[in-house]
């Protein structure tokens, strides 16, 4: 099975066209956060997302926990997917799914601890994809994605065999590490950040190597 590509904290037009020149499925838009690389403004989220292929998923980023102000963001945004990166109230799933049919919904899981595993199958029942990513959000300042840190990945495999959704695998991935991440969790699809940039910058050479690692 062909894994799917997620390339994360697209900031411009360029990175966006690079991203999918080297073939990524999605590419992900970080609106604001409590920490982390990768926020942008959702003017120029919009403006990204209008040049993106129809065959390539655009994923926006929203720490929102309210389903008033993740729709409105989707709608200023036009993001054909929602990536949650906080935990929510499960009744806020139908809230958006009723002002948004079509819209794909992915929610993260920061896996931690065996509690991951029950929050991920619970999640699961009401979303289309998990993506599972090795952030603290109990921290005071919350802490929702591209930290660079890799997970247990046996919790992440033990995640994949208790749900029924496609799952995505985040956290610490880079070339040199991705194939046997692969391999120990088979994902539906693999989403990288840091992994792939240099100074902050998408760096065309990491990507390239990064592609031939996952295709490998």
């Amino acid at each position: 099975m062909m894994i799917r590509i997620k390339i994360c904290c697209i900031a411009s037009i360029e990175e966006a066209a690079l991203a999918v020149r080297f073939g990524a499925s999605a590419l992900g838009l970080v609106s604001a956060m409590p920490s982390g690389p990768g926020p942008i403004e959702e003017e120029l989220i919009a403006s990204i997302r209008r040049t993106i292929p129809p065959a390539v998923a655009s994923f926006l980023l929203t720490c929102r926990q309210d389903a008033k102000g993740i729709i409105e963001q989707l709608r200023r945004t036009r993001c054909n997917t929602v990536q949650l990166c906080d935990s929510i109230d499960t009744s806020i799933y139908a809230h958006i799914r009723e002002a948004l049919p079509g819209l794909s919904i992915v929610q993260v899981i920061h896996v931690e601890n065996e509690r991951s595993i029950d929050e991920a199958a619970r999640a699961a029942e009401h979303v289309d994809s998990i993506l599972l990513d090795s952030g603290r959000p109990s921290l005071a300042v919350k802490e929702l994605g591209g930290t660079g840190r890799v997970h247990d990945w046996s919790l992440s495999r033990r995640i994949r065999e208790a749900i029924r959704v496609p799952l995505f695998l985040a956290g610490g991935l880079n070339a040199s590490n991705v194939h046997q991440a692969i391999e120990q969790v088979n994902p539906f699809g693999i989403d990288v950040c840091s992994g792939v940039r240099t100074n902050g910058a998408l760096d065309e050479q990491k990507l390239s190597a990064f592609v031939s690692a996952v295709n490998a």
